[in-house]
């Protein structure tokens, strides 16, 4: 079944009217600002059937998830940052569009590999993960969390196996590198060209919601993901699937 909703198609070229970089930052992050809770869902039978594009973020526990949506919209509530990492289970989406016409959806997915949460409730969670970048049908761009600390780890690695099918037949994909304040600026350039090797065609990008560093080009990217200069077409969805993305 397939839920109404009102829909609003915005061309890049009409929305952004010639006023350079600031401008497209502006009008990015004001549509961000827009973002209202939408729905929650612990299972993917629970979502709405939507026809707006879908742009998900997902990325390990404690990885900045939360922090970052909530530096795009400008809210510093809206996405739920647990206590304990590991332990917000449900799917949760927000709306997005300007004057009540919803024209795409943030989608918060359950994060995953945290030590502390029981190895059934993770292959569980990371299953419904799974299922959802690989056949929710209006999904047009994906957004991997990422400590460069860290860097990418092998659960990373195998949900960018996940997506890759997808990802070749023109599924939007970022990885965006959190907390780069921690990093000097030689360690922050060399993560930099490592995770691009890595990203497989995807973009990359550094980003730190405490020096506000990165956020305004965030913005622009999901914008432009969002308002193609013609219409989005919705990529087809391959059979659901269930890969163990378990530790």
């Amino acid at each position: 079944m397939t839920t109404n909703t009102n829909t609003h198609t915005i061309s890049r070229t009409d929305a952004l009217p010639g006023s350079g970089e600031k401008s497209e930052a502006s009008i990015a992050l004001g549509w961000l600002h827009t973002a209202k809770f939408l729905t929650t869902a612990p299972e993917l039978h629970f979502l709405p059937a939507l026809e707006v594009p879908e742009i998900a973020f997902v990325g390990r526990s404690n990885a900045g998830k939360s922090t970052c949506i909530n530096t795009l919209t400008q809210q510093k509530q809206l996405a739920f940052a647990s206590k304990k990492p590991g332990r917000t289970q449900h799917i949760n989406l927000f709306s997005l569009g300007k004057q009540g016409l919803m024209d795409a959806v943030l989608t918060d997915l359950p994060g995953y590999g945290y030590a502390a949460v029981p190895k059934q409730d993770k292959i569980r969670w990371q299953q419904v993960m799974a299922n959802y970048l690989v056949t929710r049908k209006n999904l047009m761009g994906i957004v991997l969390m990422c400590d460069p600390r860290h860097g990418l780890t092998e659960l990373d690695e195998i949900l960018l196996d996940v997506i890759r099918p997808r990802v070749q037949e023109g599924l939007k994909f970022l990885i965006v590198l959190t907390k780069s304040d921690k990093l000097t600026r030689s360690e922050a350039t060399k993560i930099l060209s490592i995770t691009k090797l890595q990203a497989g065609g995807g973009d990359v990008m550094l980003f730190s919601a405490t020096k506000r560093k990165g956020i305004d080009d965030v913005a622009k990217l999901l914008w432009k993901w969002a308002h193609p200069p013609t219409d989005t077409t919705v990529l087809p969805a391959p059979a659901p699937i269930q890969p163990p993305l378990a530790e």
